[in-house]
């Protein structure tokens, strides 16, 4: 048995510091076969910065209070999500989520499954490609020095976040 308080768990925020407070429960408990983080997002703070999508996993969010705005699929539908709602993703699902910006801020918890750490290569981020010239799906990488590191799929152009 694994007991910790949110204030105990390391803050580990996104290498593109989308926000302030990022708490990875499940490595704190030592859960190795699902994913639960406690984020609190100011007005405008993204739970992940870009809108990308798991091949590998399904990724369930809880709103516990304030508001969020869920951009979904290629087309960006946008879905709100209140205090006590929650939302889920399929793998494969391109989701972008974020504290909406006239609002008070949000405290959410993203849950997902099968795994508590991600496998690079099942991240994908829909990005604009400058030599495309145009919105494309880029792998994702983590660098050595805790940066993203994106390559089209179509024409292996890299660039590092």
């Amino acid at each position: 048995m694994e007991k910790v308080t949110i204030d105990e768990v390391d803050n580990q925020v996104n290498p593109l510091q989308v926000h302030d407070v990022r708490r990875p429960v499940s490595h704190a408990l030592g859960i190795e076969h699902f994913a639960m983080n406690y984020f609190e997002l100011e007005p405008g703070d993204s739970f992940s910065g870009g809108i990308h999508r798991h091949l590998d996993q399904e990724e369930v969010f809880y709103i516990e209070t304030g508001t969020a705005a869920f951009e979904v699929g290629r087309e960006r539908e946008k879905h709100r999500v209140e205090a006590g709602e929650l939302i889920r993703f399929e793998p494969g699902e391109f989701q972008k989520g974020y504290a909406v910006e006239d609002g008070e801020g949000v405290v959410g918890w993203a849950l997902g499954a099968p795994s508590a750490s991600h496998d690079w290569e099942q991240l994908e981020s829909l990005v604009y490609c400058r030599d495309c010239d145009d919105e494309r799906i880029h792998a994702t990488d983590l660098t050595d020095d805790g940066r993203f590191r994106l390559t089209c799929n179509e024409c292996g152009t890299e660039m590092t976040l």
